[in-house]
């Protein structure tokens, strides 16, 4: 019972973090001329520093996060 309500509220805060975290970082888009160095970016040649990196470290964790107490809840649940 209690772990249902946790496993929720746990739900709703990271999804509002992800929107938050995504929201605030920066557009790294540049049109059609990205389309060449995209791949630099993808890859890791040109590695987010600062409060870009601390945004990106938020996402991945949160998504995990949400991702794994709505698996977890599907299981208790059903």
């Amino acid at each position: 019972m209690y772990l249902d309500t946790f496993l929720v509220a746990l739900m709703i805060i990271s999804s509002f973090v992800v929107i938050i975290s995504v929201l605030m970082s920066p557009v790294k888009t540049q049109g059609l001329g990205a389309i060449e160095g995209g791949a630099e970016t993808l890859f890791g040649k040109h590695k987010a520093r600062g409060f870009d990196a601390f945004l990106e470290k938020v996402t991945i964790v949160s998504a995990i996060v949400f991702m794994l107490s709505a698996f977890i809840y599907a299981v208790i649940v059903a």
